[in-house]
């Protein structure tokens, strides 16, 4: 495969990204790209971060944490003791019993899809004297075979999960309907922004982000107010495997 030019990708999605920041009337600063780097090679990934795409995502516990390794040893021989920081995300389905796993190594866990997982990661992340930052992961389109809480439940766990001295929840997270018309997605997206709404006035705290938004989608939900867009093969192009 020819080499991809990481970078040129990069500044068409910021222009895309942009552009749909314009036309809702929306700061484009108020929305950061999450680079999707599953399975990509590791050259791409750091071309990615070398060319200022600092928020990475990983949706596998194990892949995630020996990218962050991989990543930063391959930054060294380029950047030295200038390598950027990279921002990890975890922007997939956690298991309750890789909590212990993932606690204190992200700087935010997007998909908390119940109580008990939130409190897992509460317990580790307290034991080890740090603050997870968390969102909850919503079933808006209420899939039966997809994580995350019951549009109903949102409101109470959000308050409890915002008691919980070892997180910080900042927001709520939702994948739309795969292969839905615009107007679907926009409803998926207006929901979950509701949601978060009604769970900030209902826990007197205010919940900034909304992580939603995937390469096929990312201008409908940033047209209702996402923050947080997660994009893979659209800035690495191809998967491995």
């Amino acid at each position: 495969m020819p080499d991809l030019d990481i970078a040129a990708n990069l500044h068409a999605v910021h222009e895309r990204m942009a552009a749909a920041c314009r036309r809702a009337g929306r700061d484009p600063d108020a929305v950061r790209l999450v680079a999707v780097s599953k399975r990509i090679p590791l050259a791409r990934v750091t071309a990615g971060v070398l060319a200022g795409q600092l928020d990475l995502g990983e949706n596998r516990i194990q892949d995630a944490l020996s990218r962050q390794e991989e990543v930063a040893a391959a930054l060294v021989p380029t950047a030295g003791a200038d390598a950027p920081t990279v921002r990890w995300h975890f922007v997939g389905h956690l298991q309750r019993n890789k909590a212990n796993k993932a606690a204190g190594r992200f700087a935010l866990i997007h998909g908390v899809h119940s109580l008990d997982l939130a409190e897992r990661l509460d317990r580790r992340a307290t034991a080890l004297g740090v603050v997870q930052p968390v969102l909850l992961q919503v079933n808006v389109t209420a899939e039966p075979r997809k994580d995350g809480l019951a549009a109903d439940a949102v409101v109470d766990v959000a308050c409890r999960v915002s008691g919980l001295a070892g997180l910080q929840l900042g927001g709520l997270m939702c994948m739309a309907r795969h292969g839905d018309p615009e107007p679907q997605l926009r409803h998926t997206f207006a929901r979950l922004r509701e949601l978060r709404d009604a769970a900030a006035t209902a826990c007197g705290q205010d919940l900034p982000e909304l992580s939603m938004g995937m390469s096929g989608d990312f201008e409908a939900a940033i047209a209702e107010g996402a923050t947080l867009v997660r994009l893979g093969t659209a800035v690495f192009g191809p998967r491995e495997g």
